[in-house]
C-alpha cells in the first residue's frame, strides 16, 4: 500500500500531469517539453527524473537527445487496482518475498542489487517476469528490459545467466522454463562488487 501511496503523491503535481499529457500524445525530449510548457529545461528534467525513477516514464538516447516515453502499462490498469488493499492471506515465504521486493524496489525501479543470495534471487526472478518464455532476445533487447529496473544491466544480465534464470548462446538470450518458480536451485551466481 505504501508504494501505491507514493505513486499517487508523485502524480499529484500539476507540472507532472502536464508533462504526462504531452507524453500521451507523443514521445518527446526535455527542451521541447520545456518550450511547450514555458518552463525551464532544468524544471522539466527534475520532474522527468522523478517520474523515471518511479517507472512512469522511460528514456532512450536518439542522436543528440534523450527521448522520454510514457510507460502505458501503469495507466492501462483500472484505478481500483491501484487503490484496493491487499487482503489475501499469504504464507510466510510469500510475505518474505514481498518484504524483499518492497525493500529493494521503489516505484518499480531496483534501488540496489542485494548482496545476500536469497534476496538477490528474489529480485532477479521479479525482473525475469518482464521476459516471455519461448521468446529469443538480442543482447540489446535484454539490456533495454533490464534497464527499466536498474542502470547496471550488465551485472543483472550476468547474474540471471549465472543463476540459471536465463540462458545465452552467442548474443541470443532466452528465459529458462520454470525458472521463475524454482526456489531450489544451487547458488551458481557470480560474486557482486556491491
Amino acid at each position: 500500500m505504501k508504494e501505491k501511496l507514493e505513486l499517487l503523491k508523485l502524480l499529484a503535481d500539476e507540472t507532472r500531469l502536464k508533462i504526462l499529457n504531452i507524453l500521451m500524445r507523443e514521445d518527446s525530449y526535455v527542451e521541447k517539453i520545456a518550450c511547450d510548457l514555458s518552463l525551464t529545461p532544468a524544471t522539466i528534467c527534475y520532474h522527468l527524473k522523478k517520474m523515471e525513477s518511479a517507472g512512469i516514464v522511460s528514456s532512450s538516447r536518439s542522436q543528440f537527445y534523450i527521448i522520454y516515453s510514457l510507460n502505458r502499462d501503469i495507466f492501462d490498469k483500472p484505478l481500483y487496482e491501484l487503490i484496493k488493499a491487499d487482503t489475501q492471506v499469504i504464507t510466510p515465504e510469500e510475505k518474505y518475498k514481498k518484504e524483499v521486493l518492497s525493500n529493494f524496489f521503489k516505484y518499480g525501479r531496483l534501488k540496489t542489487i542485494p548482496m545476500q543470495r536469497k534476496k538477490r534471487e528474489i529480485v532477479l526472478l521479479e525482473i525475469a517476469k518482464s521476459f516471455e518464455y519461448g521468446v529469443k532476445y538480442s543482447e540489446k533487447e535484454v539490456n533495454g528490459i533490464i534497464h527499466r529496473f536498474h542502470e547496471d544491466h550488465c551485472t543483472i544480465r550476468r547474474e540471471m545467466i549465472a543463476s540459471g534464470i536465463m540462458s545465452r548462446e552467442k548474443e541470443i538470450y532466452w528465459l529458462n522454463k520454470d525458472e521463475k518458480d524454482n526456489d531450489s536451485r544451487e547458488d551458481k551466481s557470480l560474486p557482486l562488487g556491491k
